[in-house]
């Protein structure tokens, strides 16, 4: 039995049609009814059969911090997806993001090595990946430090640490680390907001870029990863490095809107810092744009694939078709 936490998200659910569609037992964890609704329609946008597809997952409504409910969703499970976590940017939210991704990546460890599961794949994130010091592309090896990282990037770094004890405690593991995970559906969060602000047509992009990579190319390289004799290693996941002007403008242009020409500067990112301040001050939405946001927009890195290249022994597929696809989708729903 295959266990996945994190099923209902972008990645987790995506994971899990490729799962149950290449018939694989498979169980994953939710919280609420309403996001299983999210992943039917996931399943939708690649199958006929999503229904069917769907009631093939034994669904387990568990916390990765409540452990008796943990107990119950690891009983029969062999290997373990771990795909949970919470996303956000915001300083204040710290404690929380810790205590989920941190504290919840502890229990879903020692979980697995109190109930002998055979191997754990983890989700980390490339913001967990060091900085390198000169222009050179951050490694697997980069030195991460906490300096200018997000609250995001920090927990994540944290519960990265906890899987590595795992690794010495005997538990077979491999984390991936994903740049921006391009995929349909979950148009609020992640990539998904890039598809939203590319449809209203903005003249201006945030300067510096990312790594980015498909949704689908995420899910082979943790099954390939999974079902390898590899553990205790982690792995880049990134397609192509690209600016956010190449980004935005690839996503307009497939929309049919007018390509961004206008660089946002400093002074325009520090009133943003302001009037995101007062927004979350007023309306309690989380904040997007802090000082280690702007850090890393000024101070962009690129990453280095090859070690996934080695190992995984394929190419990494093209990034046009899936913002394609997922335009597509942005522009069916949002008609």
């Amino acid at each position: 039995m295959v266990l996945v936490t994190g099923g209902t998200g972008l990645l987790g659910s995506h994971l899990l049609f490729k799962l149950v569609n290449d018939n694989i037992e498979v169980r994953a964890l939710y919280r609420t009814s309403e996001k299983l609704d999210q992943v039917k329609k996931i399943f939708g946008y690649y199958s006929p059969n999503a229904n069917i597809l769907f009631e093939k997952i034994d669904w387990i409504k568990a916390d990765i911090l409540d452990i008796p409910s943990l107990e119950l969703a690891f009983i029969e499970v062999t290997h373990v997806y771990h795909c949970a976590a919470y996303i956000s940017f915001n300083p204040s939210d710290f404690k929380l993001l810790e205590r989920i991704n941190r504290e919840g990546t502890a229990n879903v460890v020692n979980m697995c090595i109190a109930l002998g599961v055979k191997k754990l794949c983890h989700v980390s994130t490339i913001g967990a990946i060091g900085r390198p010091i000169s222009n050179k592309k951050a490694t697997e090896e980069t030195e991460w430090g906490r300096q200018h990282a997000n609250p995001y990037a920090i927990t994540k770094h944290l519960a990265e640490m906890e899987v590595w004890r795992g690794a010495q405690e005997q538990l077979q593991t491999v984390i991936v680390n994903p740049g921006v995970i391009l995929g349909p559906g979950f148009w609020e969060s992640g990539s998904g907001t890039f598809f939203k602000t590319a449809s209203k047509g903005y003249p201006f992009y945030p300067p510096g870029g990312s790594g980015f990579i498909t949704v689908a190319d995420v899910t082979r390289s943790m099954i390939n990863l999974m079902n390898s004799k590899i553990t205790g290693e982690r792995f880049i996941l990134v397609a192509k490095n690209l600016s956010y002007k190449e980004i935005l403008g690839s996503i307009t242009f497939t929309m049919g809107k007018k390509v961004p020409s206008k660089e946002l500067k400093m002074w325009q990112l520090q009133i943003g810092k302001f009037a995101d301040q007062i927004r979350n001050l007023v309306t309690r939405k989380p904040r997007t744009i802090t000082n280690s946001t702007i850090y890393g927009l000024q101070h962009p890195t690129k990453f280095d694939n090859s070690k996934a290249i080695d190992a995984l022994k394929f190419d990494f597929e093209p990034l046009d078709e899936v913002i394609k696809f997922s335009a597509q989708l942005f522009l069916e729903e949002h008609s």
